[in-house]
């Protein structure tokens, strides 16, 4: 088993903290930021950062769908840790200050272990850039929300 790992980032006209928080709202804002590939969103304890426990189903392609439990930490400034119970999935988000003053540059990078075989080979090629455009958009969606209540 190869580990497979997705990245992207976006900077947001948005100042840092501000970003940071929206990010950790899951029991409102992240809700809101999920595109269509997200369903049976619940958060189950928490709801705002460390300590969360969030649920939802994610339809990667037409045939894989992983049914997520995500606790949630923070283990340093501006950084949330999404680590799914149900598999070796661990999503990190980092918001850190952007080139330009008010702004914040947002990385996502989401690792696991691949299968093995023929089926890792496809998995490792193509997983990443899907989920890349998965998280694009909904880097896209936070952006939107950021800039208009700017």
């Amino acid at each position: 088993m190869a580990q497979v790992e997705a990245t992207t980032q976006r900077e947001i006209a948005a100042k840092p903290d501000d970003v940071f928080d929206a990010l950790a709202d899951y029991s409102r804002t992240r809700a809101e930021l999920l595109p269509a590939q997200f369903s049976e969103y619940e958060v189950r304890e928490g709801g705002d950062g460390e300590g969360t426990l969030v649920h939802w189903k994610l339809q990667a392609t037409s045939k894989r769908i992983r049914d997520c439990l995500l606790e949630v930490t923070e283990p340093t400034d501006g950084e949330l840790v999404e680590k799914d119970r149900n598999s070796s999935m661990v999503t990190t988000w980092r918001v850190t200050p952007g080139s330009e003053e008010k702004t914040a540059r947002v990385t996502v990078t989401t690792v696991w272990n691949g299968a093995g075989g023929i089926g890792g080979f496809f998995e490792k090629t193509f997983a990443p850039k899907g989920l890349a455009r998965i998280y694009d958009e909904v880097l896209q969606r936070l952006a939107g929300k950021m800039e208009q209540a700017g």
